[in-house]
């Protein structure tokens, strides 16, 4: 009897040996996948360049031609900040509605609890009424009241939740009630501003990759950097929360308290990427689901899972927004959302299938 409780436990043991080995290895299949892509953004132009040719500017640039250096180097690598925001601003906003979904276990994204549309409000202010949140840094007036109303709007969530103790559905529900909210200032906005101002509000709302600067990107990845260690620490519990509430609590999670810090965590993490590139929909809500199918809700797995999948998808956006309209760069915004509406319904309905 013995023997055979040790061989099963080792039969386990294997399984879940393999199961871990073929997760790391879809794992470095996306980011073989986020890699191209990204060459794939730099090689595009006028001048059609090999992949690998790209590559070897970038590692080696003395051993390729002069004209491939220059072009590279002079002409695209500023597009290239376009990339990289691209990158950065997909990881964040679909860590940050991983987390989101997780915590409410309900198919949010930063467009659910507010942020985008309190950041789109913010923003307006300053477009339309040259109005600043913040007296000083004016050459960023338009990122810093966007990045001041969205985390006003999480903390007004975390403050009010915390009279009900939390809970999921307070949350969302406080969440819906501030997407209304300030769509309806924004809409106010743009009725007393002139038409030039509601075009720069409308183009913001549609987010853009354009403005990316260094100082930007240096930003959003300190921001990364310093939100994810803390996010990376509460797998396990993140992971149990997933069980639901009651035996989270059982296994001595504190329901209350992880809920409530994860959403000032991604709260921060998604309204700094968008009060630098607009309201991008669709990359917080698609990015988690693909992953969540890929590799299911184990924390370790998920969480660089859907980081990976958000940037691919934005990186994927940023391509053909390029390849659209030749000569036009297109919103990004407008592109995620042609690219996140499909795979959004086919999700849809693979769990309707499941369901039944």
């Amino acid at each position: 009897m013995n023997l055979n409780i040790i061989k099963k436990d080792l039969s386990q043991s294997h399984i879940y040996r393999i199961l871990v080995r073929k997760k790391i290895c879809l794992l470095l299949f996306l980011a073989l996948l986020l890699i191209l892509n990204f060459l794939l953004d730099l090689a595009l132009g006028p001048a059609n360049y090999d992949l690998w040719d790209i590559a070897k500017a970038l590692i080696m640039p003395n051993t390729v031609p002069v004209q491939l250096r220059v072009v590279l180097w002079d002409i695209r690598m500023p597009m290239a900040l376009m990339a990289l925001m691209a990158l950065l601003v997909g990881a964040a906003l679909s860590v940050s509605g991983a987390q989101m979904q997780t915590i409410l276990n309900n198919p949010a994204s930063p467009f659910t609890l507010g942020i985008a549309a309190a950041a789109s409000f913010g923003a307006a202010l300053g477009l339309v009424f040259g109005l600043r949140l913040f007296p000083i840094l004016t050459e960023y007036m338009i990122s810093i009241n966007a990045f001041i109303m969205a985390l006003f709007s999480a903390c007004m969530i975390y403050l009010l939740s915390l009279r009900r103790g939390g809970r999921a559905e307070t949350l969302v529900l406080l969440g819906i009630a501030m997407v209304f909210t300030f769509n309806s200032l924004l809409a106010l906005v743009q009725y007393f501003s002139h038409e030039q101002a509601v075009a720069a509000v409308v183009f913001w709302t549609m987010g853009s990759l354009m403005k990316a600067t260094w100082p930007k990107v240096a930003v959003v990845f300190s921001i990364f950097i310093l939100t994810l260690p803390l996010l990376i620490k509460r797998v396990w519990a993140l992971t149990a929360l997933r069980l639901g509430d009651e035996k989270a609590q059982s296994l001595g999670i504190n329901v209350k308290n992880i809920r409530l810090e994860i959403l000032l965590l991604v709260s921060l993490l998604a309204s700094i990427p968008i009060s630098f590139v607009g309201a991008i929909g669709f990359v917080g809500l698609v990015g988690p689901h693909i992953a969540r199918m890929l590799i299911g809700e184990d924390q370790r797995f998920f969480m660089p899972a859907s980081l990976l999948t958000g940037a691919l998808l934005l990186s994927i956006s940023s391509v053909v927004s390029k390849l659209l309209i030749p000569g036009i760069v297109v919103a990004i915004g407008v592109v995620t959302s042609l690219i996140g509406i499909p795979f959004f319904v086919t999700l849809i309905l693979h769990s309707r299938r499941n369901t039944w």
